[in-house]
């Protein structure tokens, strides 16, 4: 992005009189969840089908509050500790499969995305969530804590060697049966699942640290430089250079 176009957007956005207007887009969408948080865990903002979740009789009821007063215990354990990784780090929380209450107040599944918000000086100052619900996944019994257990150490150990016949059976599945859930919840392949995961980590280590390319490719789980560049290529149109380039 050059700097006039980057002045450009930078000028709108310091325009806009409703930065949370995304909260509004997610109200009229029930099976997405939306919120921000501050670094002590507070709701700046949520969507009705958060509030609703909540047994809140307004949005705005969530305002101030954080995960343990609206949330059973053992679900808000697991939020926070996301949370507190995020702040940690100052890295998104990508593809989590956590439990959530759906509209009914029963406990059901969701992928959650969460990403970091920072101030004028780069300091993390809280988190935008989105969560995604998986209705038909958790009706028809493919998910369980198991399966959540293997998905998180997918995403934990992503830099290692990874099995699918051992993550099937750390699942308590067959190598088919665990394929066929991955695709049902992912919409990919156990395989896809964690070269996206990869990918997500060079990614995030091009934008935010220095290091060469070869050793990036190490840290994210690919043999070497070229592994990382062909799926890299393949999967964003550009090669890892170029994508750092394109970030400024």
């Amino acid at each position: 992005m050059d700097t006039e176009t980057r002045a450009w957007r930078d000028d709108f956005v310091a325009q806009l009189a409703q930065p949370l207007f995304a909260e509004a887009l997610f109200d009229r969408m029930p099976d997405m969840v939306f919120s921000v948080k501050d670094r002590s865990g507070r709701y700046v903002c949520m969507s009705e089908a958060c509030a609703d979740r909540c047994g809140l009789a307004s949005k705005r009821d969530a305002i101030g509050r954080t995960a343990h007063e609206l949330f059973p215990r053992h679900m808000a354990d697991r939020y926070v500790e996301q949370d507190d990784w995020l702040f940690s780090t100052g890295q998104p929380v990508l593809d989590n499969l956590d439990l959530t209450l759906f509209n009914n107040r029963e406990a059901g599944w969701c992928i959650s995305n969460k990403t970091p918000l920072f101030n004028a000086s780069g300091k993390v100052i809280g988190l935008a969530c989105l969560s995604r619900d998986l209705i038909e996944p958790s009706r028809a019994g493919i998910v369980d804590e198991r399966m959540a257990a293997v998905v998180d150490h997918m995403l934990a150990h992503y830099a290692e060697p990874l099995r699918v016949e051992a993550l099937a059976e750390q699942a308590g599945v067959s190598a088919a049966q665990f394929e066929r859930r991955m695709k049902k919840i992912f919409q990919l392949s156990a395989g896809q699942f964690i070269t996206k995961a990869r990918i997500d980590a060079a990614a995030r280590l091009l934008a935010s640290t220095d290091q060469a390319i070869s050793a990036i490719a190490l840290a994210s789980g690919f043999c070497d430089q070229s592994a990382l560049s062909k799926q890299f290529r393949q999967l964003t149109g550009m090669t890892p250079r170029e994508y750092r380039l394109w970030l400024g």
